[in-house]
């Protein structure tokens, strides 16, 4: 087969943006590559910093890091490029396929947030997701959803037929492990953590519900002054101002940190460093950060919405996602409990043992070839 991927998406460069899709269309590729197939695959990005001798790589020209310019390249000037190139199948990574290509496609949807909490999006952003993917998802061969949960909204708002989708999980990175305990102490003082902790990560946005973590806590650290103290990381995405007035109003900017975004290379010392790591997110077409602290052997209590507890099985403690009064108490049940964050640190080694990117590389190729077949 000769396959085309767009990853106009991919980015090497250290902020919010590297985490989520990036990290998706990063993995697999290197994965791809490393099958060492008999397939050409032909991949199209603009990320010049980005090697992977077994893949054609073709960099675009246009600044397509700019969303506008983006779309307007995919729509317009890749057709084109996947007709000369003789691409057979084309795989759009991230919701939209060009609508003018002939050959046939492959895209994946991560989830559907911005229909399901449209609210919580930027206009510009609901508008173009809203209108281009159920076309994409429509149009293209073959659909590859991330999770089950995800699947389910696909088939049931975008009307695309059951057997058209695909559910292939997302991989850990093998840099998601247990560490020394040396290494581990030593990027705690450099960073002045402080020895017990719970930690969040992710971008500061709305879909997160850090808001309802912080008054969680709040009540936690009212029954417990002893309580560790929260850390909260992640870049500021949109409507986050609200995080930052409820910390205060709550006093507790002497117990609430926040070190903004951190690094793919400094994140596994994160997760290792921590106690305990809580994400309450109201919605996640797979939710990551759940499996890369359970690869670190971080207990985990996320909530039971949507993709999560696909994630999580029986290794994480899971809670509504609006119950507030549940959280603070599992929060403390969890902290309090050496036994039973033994048995969690134990289950989520083992599920994140499961999900290597090696197989979600070979069930693409294999989605690939079922396009193909039509």
């Amino acid at each position: 087969m000769h396959i085309g991927l767009n990853a106009q998406l991919l980015t090497l460069k250290q902020n919010y943006r590297g985490a989520g899709i990036n990290a998706y269309i990063f993995h697999l590729l290197r994965a791809i590559g490393e099958l060492q197939l008999p397939h050409h695959f032909t991949v199209f990005l603009g990320e010049r910093g980005f090697r992977e001798e077994n893949l054609d790589l073709h960099y675009t020209r246009w600044p397509t890091h700019h969303p506008l310019v983006r779309i307007v390249w995919e729509q317009l000037v890749l057709p084109e490029l996947l007709r000369r190139a003789g691409v057979e199948v084309l795989h759009a990574m991230a919701f939209v396929i060009p609508l003018l290509a002939r050959c046939p496609s492959v895209v994946t949807i991560y989830d559907l947030s911005f229909l399901r909490y449209p609210q919580v999006f930027r206009p510009f952003n609901r508008w173009y997701l809203s209108r281009f993917t159920p076309l994409s998802a429509r149009r293209a061969r073959r659909v590859i959803a991330i999770s089950e949960s995800t699947r389910q909204d696909v088939i049931q708002y975008l009307r695309v037929a059951p057997d058209c989708v695909d559910v292939i999980h997302c991989g850990v990175s093998p840099a998601f492990r247990p560490l020394p305990a040396r290494e581990v102490e030593r990027f705690r003082r450099e960073h002045q953590l402080p020895e017990p902790f719970v930690l969040f990560v992710g971008t500061l946005e709305p879909r997160k519900n850090v808001d309802l973590l912080v008054r969680a806590y709040a009540r936690w650290r009212a029954r417990d002054t002893q309580a560790p103290r929260l850390v909260i990381a992640g870049a500021k995405g949109w409507y986050f101002e609200t995080i930052f007035r409820t910390v205060a109003h709550l006093g507790l900017d002497d117990t609430v940190f926040f070190p903004g975004y951190i690094s793919a290379e400094d994140l596994p010392l994160w997760y290792n460093a921590a106690g305990l790591f809580v994400y309450p997110s109201l919605f996640e077409g797979f939710g990551l950060p759940v499996l890369e602290a359970m690869a670190c052997g971080t207990p985990v209590i996320c909530s039971n919405a949507s993709s999560l507890p696909e994630v999580a099985g029986d290794a994480a403690v899971l809670v509504a996602p609006d119950d507030e009064i549940g959280l603070a108490e599992a929060m403390r049940t969890v902290w309090e409990s050496a036994g039973l964050r033994q048995t969690m640190i134990e289950r989520g080694l083992a599920r994140a043992r499961e999900r290597t990117w090696t197989r979600v590389a070979i069930q693409t190729v294999q989605t690939y070839q079922r396009a193909l077949e039509v």
